[in-house]
């Protein structure tokens, strides 16, 4: 308790030692009135005993309450922790917390990062409307959920463009595993007012442990729109990619033709 300067410190046993100090003396000295003595000290105890169960409930209310908070905190940081790591529309993985999740996976093993974008989709959103354009999108990470499972890490990193995340050593699983990617989308019945097929193209890079994100997705990237230029709904791997046109360089003066004169 603490001490105002200029005033003593209240006992708040004050009676209780009296009582105390009076059933000692009536103990040490055999004339005196040893029953008033022990009828004084059993008040003091009743006393106490009522005020020790009132501080026993009321500090048992206090870690009820403190149990109570201390769930609730936690339950707001996995909260926070959530909204944090994941989009809001679908529930996948946001971008940042993709490119933690796969630059984890490289620093472990070989990864296939598997990139798809929906076809299309401005058409979606111009001839039915930005909700169902957000149907589409949560139907498309439903649907990879179904194929993948619960635990491949499935990213939403743009707008209708998703990541997935395939530790393999093996480049053939990886384009089994794309493969399937498109032709799910593609069989996918869309609620209404969607009455055309959404169909999505795939783009996979397939690294070696050690690679950089930056790469990975790079490389993933330039397969996506390989199969964007390929007709779309279809897979393309980053390593079967034809090698791209040198530039051209300027010609030498040596190479100019001779002015007429």
């Amino acid at each position: 308790m603490m001490t105002i300067p200029g005033r003593e410190e209240a006992d708040l046993f004050a009676l209780e030692s009296a009582a105390l100090a009076n059933a000692r003396a009536a103990h040490a000295d055999p004339r005196a009135d040893a029953r008033a003595a022990l009828a004084e000290m059993i008040v003091h105890y009743e006393r106490l005993m009522r005020e020790s169960r009132r501080l026993i409930r009321r500090s048992d209310r206090a870690e009820l309450d403190m149990n109570q908070m201390n769930r609730q905190l936690h339950e707001l940081a996995l909260q926070l922790e959530y909204r944090a790591t994941h989009d809001p529309l679908t529930g996948a993985l946001n971008r940042a917390a993709v490119i933690e999740h796969a630059s984890g996976c490289l620093e472990r093993g070989d990864m296939a990062l598997i990139v798809l974008d929906i076809d299309h989709f401005k058409w979606v959103n111009d001839d039915f409307g930005h909700p169902a354009g957000d149907a589409v999108i949560k139907t498309v990470v439903l649907c990879l959920q179904a194929l993948l499972g619960p635990e491949v890490a499935i990213g939403r990193v743009g707008g209708e463009e998703f990541s997935v995340v395939w530790p393999t050593s093996s480049v053939e699983e990886a384009q089994r595993v794309a493969a399937s990617i498109c032709d799910a989308i593609a069989d996918q019945v869309f609620a209404a007012p969607i009455d055309r097929q959404i169909t999505a193209s795939v783009g996979i890079s397939w690294n070696r442990v050690g690679t950089s994100f930056e790469t990975a997705y790079s490389h993933a990237d330039e397969a996506l729109y390989a199969a964007k230029r390929a007709g779309r709904n279809c897979v393309r791997l980053y390593s079967t990619l034809p090698p791209p046109h040198p530039a051209a360089t300027p010609p030498t003066p040596e190479d100019l033709p001779a002015p007429c004169h």
